[in-house]
């Protein structure tokens, strides 16, 4: 069997393969189908400063090759993680990883402070699509001078594994990965959900209550694959892949391309094991092609 250990900044992987955050729960809901703790970690949903209801329903809508969602990040913010949700998930045999939002930068820095404090967390990952409401509601993540600012300030309050989750909408997404990087990021994750929408043509109502939604699911992976190799050559820190991974193919393709570990995203509502069979998929391909370690295939892509 192959090594398959990877490190993100300082934190240490069993293998490369984690969890979306927003389509994994917090973990326990999937115990019934997979053993946890072969995971290399499991980011859960996003949390935040304040209780969110999240966007009125309908939110989510089916797309050829995949979906769109607006739940609106839902979640009973991060006091209640702290109390409630921690003390059950602490103890799994694997990387837990709390995905942080917010609509302002104190916003951030409060809720990163937060969770610095649990020893169990080792990791955080900053979702910077978030709209900066100080700004007219444009995301942090669309511009450099954004994306730096808000890792900056966070980067002084959070002091374990900071991976930054990146937007792909925008111009240039080296550009991003590389203010985040000068900003104190140790690890980078992309991509976020593309921008989309769905209307109802017998109605002539737009499907989703929020016009636009993020598309996720297979159809968006030659972009993330093609973003993932740009930021791979573009920074020094670790990259994480995801966008569109159904199979350990897929998988595979994004650390050629660059990606020091993936994560599983829209996968996991097809099939609720398909994390596991891809990291049997990443060890088969490493046995088959007499690789030692999921490190000898990082970035070996022939060009």
């Amino acid at each position: 069997m192959a090594n398959l250990k990877v490190n993100i900044g300082s934190l240490s992987l069993k293998n490369p393969v984690m969890t979306a955050s927003g389509t994994f729960g917090y973990g326990e809901e999937f115990a019934d189908f997979i053993d946890l703790s072969r995971l290399g970690g499991i980011i859960v949903k996003g949390t935040t400063l304040h209780k969110r209801e999240g966007n009125p329903y309908p939110r989510m809508a089916e797309t050829p090759m995949g979906m769109l969602n607006a739940v609106g990040l839902q979640n009973k913010g991060v006091h209640h993680f702290v109390d409630e949700i921690y003390p059950r998930i602490k103890d799994i045999d694997t990387n837990m990883i709390v995905n942080v939002s917010g609509s302002a930068i104190d916003d951030y820095v409060e809720t990163a402070s937060i969770i610095n404090e649990l020893a169990n967390i080792p990791a955080i990952e900053l979702n910077i699509s978030c709209p900066n409401v100080k700004q007219g509601g444009m995301a942090f993540g669309v511009t450099a001078k954004g994306a730096a600012e808000v890792v900056s300030a966070v980067r002084k309050a959070y002091h374990k594994t900071l991976i930054v989750k990146l937007s792909p909408n925008v111009t240039d997404i080296t550009e991003i990965a590389r203010a985040v990087e000068s900003a104190g990021a140790d690890s980078v994750s992309l991509i976020n959900t593309l921008l989309g929408m769905a209307i109802d043509a017998e109605h002539r109502k737009p499907v989703l209550s929020t016009v636009t939604g993020g598309m996720s699911g297979a159809a968006v992976k030659p972009i993330a694959l093609r973003m993932v190799w740009q930021v791979a050559k573009a920074v020094k820190i670790p990259v994480v892949g995801l966008g569109g991974i159904m199979s350990a193919t897929d998988a595979i393709e994004f650390l050629l391309a660059g990606a020091s570990a993936v994560e599983i995203g829209t996968a996991n509502f097809i099939d609720p094991s398909i994390t596991v069979k891809i990291i049997d998929g990443i060890n088969d391909y490493l046995d088959r092609h007499h690789f030692n370690a999921v490190q000898d295939i990082v970035g070996a892509l022939e060009i």
